[in-house]
């Protein structure tokens, strides 16, 4: 029964709330180190670098709370918080304040608290819902704000020659920590037996960051010597893989501006790493994608050590070997496509002939009744992103 799965694929519990207040915390956390480092290039009169994260963090920031609120705009509102914001008409005010994920957050809290004290236990449903929007919504947010500042901060490193090992490897292992997350989540949709253990978990996480760290710094490295040439790339590259997301016809989004801005979004975050949204010819496309983007990135590292060799008389000593950079950021894309196909081989769960209700969310709409009626909202898109899981 629906009822059933509810109970099984329980996640919101004692911990719920911890978990939930955690995310509201790292969120203003985020914000406040934020502010701090434009504080910081504008003391050290780094004026263009300080333009370019803000316009960054602006851009990104406005990305987010557009899909909020276009969420908010397709469902009816089920929290107290959310239905004390409908009524005073503050949803789109806090939207328009960039303050939209942090009432999701507030929402997650109280449906925590109820949880706990036992006031409605039917809502775990809704819980889920808010779950996958905000692990979503998280997503969009790394690889449109978190990814581009590490481009941002390596890009400087590079040009001022001071190393800063430790910052870069903690952003790149938090940047895979993001992904593992919102692949733990999907795995909520599977039965308990198909769930990730530490084992696959650490297989996911470790070809991710093998796989995104080479290409994130490769763009970093040719944006370094080459600053105006890397926009160029990016745009030919983005509008490219656009055109690629439109060929999949998607069907995520409820009307097709809100479409257009979902397949604009991947090409994003395809620019960086793959991200599947077609549940069918995965293996074939995942190929043709790491073909193309293992080629296009080896091309980036030649134009960087080309144009460094160049400049290296007239250039004052690079912070890092540029032949360590030339080997290694190979050898680490090829081991984490080794880690990909193990990762697939051994630990993936494989689709089975027959569904099983699975969550609390797809497994209401694996009914008959669900059968029949076209899904709509977050129903829509969380059978969606469970068909493209497999």
């Amino acid at each position: 029964s629906s009822s059933h799965s509810i109970h099984r694929c329980s996640w919101v519990s004692h911990y719920g709330i911890l978990f939930s207040l955690l995310g509201s915390f790292f969120f203003c956390l985020d914000v406040a180190l934020d502010v701090w480092t434009i504080v910081s290039l504008y003391k050290e009169q780094e004026y263009v670098y300080m333009g370019l994260l803000i316009a960054l963090l602006l851009l990104s920031s406005i990305l987010v709370q557009v899909f909020s609120w276009i969420w908010y705009k397709e469902k009816n509102m089920e929290t107290s918080t959310d239905k004390f914001a409908e009524k005073y008409n503050l949803i789109g005010p806090l939207h328009f304040l960039q303050l939209g994920v942090f009432l999701r957050c507030a929402s997650l809290v109280e449906l925590s608290i109820r949880k706990v004290l036992k006031f409605d236990i039917f809502q775990e449903a809704v819980a889920v819902h808010l779950k996958h929007d905000l692990s979503m919504l998280r997503l969009f947010e790394t690889f449109s704000e978190s990814i581009p500042q590490i481009v941002l901060m390596i890009t400087i490193i590079m040009q001022e020659q001071e190393l800063q090992l430790f910052t870069v490897a903690v952003s790149f292992l938090m940047l895979a920590l993001t992904v593992m997350s919102y692949h733990r989540h999907m795995r909520e949709f599977v039965p308990e037996d198909k769930k990730m253990n530490w084992l696959s978990s650490g297989a996911f996480f470790l070809w991710n960051l093998f796989l995104i760290t080479p290409r994130v710094v490769a763009v970093a490295l040719f944006a370094s010597v080459l600053p105006c040439f890397i926009a160029v790339h990016f745009l030919c590259l983005w509008l490219l893989l656009v055109l690629c997301v439109w060929r999949q016809k998607t069907d995520f989004m409820e009307n097709a501006a809100g479409e257009w801005l979902y397949r604009a979004t991947v090409g994003l975050i395809w620019y960086f790493s793959w991200f599947n949204v077609s549940g069918k010819n995965t293996r074939i496309k995942r190929i043709l994608y790491h073909v193309l983007m293992g080629a296009d990135t080896a091309l980036l590292l030649v134009l960087w050590f080309w144009r460094t060799s160049v400049e290296s008389a007239c250039r004052n000593p690079l912070p890092i070997n540029p032949y360590v950079l030339l080997v290694a950021l190979p050898v680490l894309y090829i081991i984490g496509l080794l880690l990909n196909l193990l990762y697939y081989w051994k630990f993936h769960p494989k689709r089975e002939k027959t569904p099983r209700l699975r969550s609390a969310s797809v497994g209401l709409l694996d009914t008959d009744s669900a059968a029949e009626t076209p899904q709509t909202g977050v129903h829509k898109r969380m059978k969606n992103m469970d068909n493209n899981f497999w």
